[in-house]
């Protein structure tokens, strides 16, 4: 497969969030804005990035009965730094993503893309595939985020785009748990259609 490949099957035709349906949990949680959405994406792919290049590297010193403790534990270290970076430069997002930057170590579609592939591919393609996984991830969490912000407040990255009356009267329900179910659903409807037409 030819690198290019690599890298750009994550974002669309093997996307984590919108065809393979994992790593749900921070995508239906954090998306209520874009700055949420794609504050989690880029901690996501800065994690996914690095643990795959990690494991790579390490791929053939690990002993296969304890491979899945040592990817967590690599995992680990990279979300303790990618949280404590979050927490230092960027507070009010670190207190909106709460939990779920932690919550990272225990995403499959991070601890999936190590056993999968890093521990099974040389440093350069799982740097690629972890690149072009997280960076699908972003730019699905992004686009959910942007809908139901707008949607839901009015509002792209805070900024408001409507007039007064749209302010009075939001669609409340865009940015409360369903409205993040019924914009996934949407989104990968149309995914569905995209891979669909490309195969025929």
């Amino acid at each position: 497969m030819k690198k290019s490949q690599i890298f750009t099957r994550g974002l669309i035709k093997e996307n984590a969030v919108l065809v393979l349906m994992i790593g749900l949990c921070p995508a239906l949680a954090v998306s209520g804005t874009v700055r949420d959405a794609f504050g989690m994406g880029l901690a996501a792919t800065f994690v996914l990035l690095f643990s795959n290049i990690i494991i790579s590297i390490m791929r053939k010193r690990i002993p296969n009965e304890v491979r899945i403790p040592i990817f967590i534990l690599i995992i680990s270290t990279f979300v303790t730094i990618i949280d404590y970076f979050m927490q230092a430069f960027q507070p009010s997002l670190y207190r909106a993503l709460g939990v779920f930057v932690p919550l990272i170590v225990v995403n499959c579609m991070i601890l999936g893309r190590a056993e999968a592939y890093a521990s099974k591919n040389s440093v350069i393609n799982s740097a690629l595939d972890g690149l072009g996984v997280g960076l699908g991830f972003t730019l699905a969490l992004t686009v959910m985020g942007a809908i139901r912000e707008i949607l839901g407040n009015g509002t792209f990255l805070g900024m408001a785009i409507f007039g007064e009356g749209f302010k009075n009267a939001p669609v409340i329900f865009m940015i409360l748990p369903p409205g993040a179910f019924l914009v996934i659903g949407v989104m990968k409807a149309l995914i569905n259609k995209y891979v669909k037409k490309e195969t025929q």
